[in-house]
């Protein structure tokens, strides 16, 4: 029996943006972060669980603003963590900030399937 590890979110890049989120078939959560921002680690652990449990449903991806910042000024992202929903490569949602659950995020993806 092959055993599945389970699906990671996707680390997002200006190389991969386009054909990860923008052409993506399925809904998008866009997670832009930064290694020194502590919220951001904090929800990481969530968006994994999503990521997991959405898998082949919708992606979850992360984009580090520091590596990132004409995406990050192409969006906007004055504060982190943003949390933009992609759906036909247009943000249909977004939250700012870490006060976030589990369903709350996959209510937000699903809503968008």
């Amino acid at each position: 029996m092959q055993v599945h590890a389970p699906r990671m979110s996707l680390k997002l890049t200006d190389a991969n943006f386009q054909s990860e989120v923008i052409h993506s078939e399925l809904p998008v959560l866009v997670d832009f972060w930064a290694e020194w921002c502590g919220p951001c680690k904090m929800i990481g652990p969530v968006l994994e669980q999503v990521a997991t449990e959405l898998d082949g449903q919708a992606k979850v991806g992360k984009l580090n603003v520091d590596d990132s910042n004409e995406l990050a000024a192409k969006y906007n992202v004055r504060s982190i963590p943003l949390l933009l929903f992609f759906k036909n490569g247009e943000v249909k949602d977004q939250i700012v900030g870490a006060n976030v659950t589990k369903e709350m995020l996959k209510a937000k993806l699903l809503a968008l399937v």
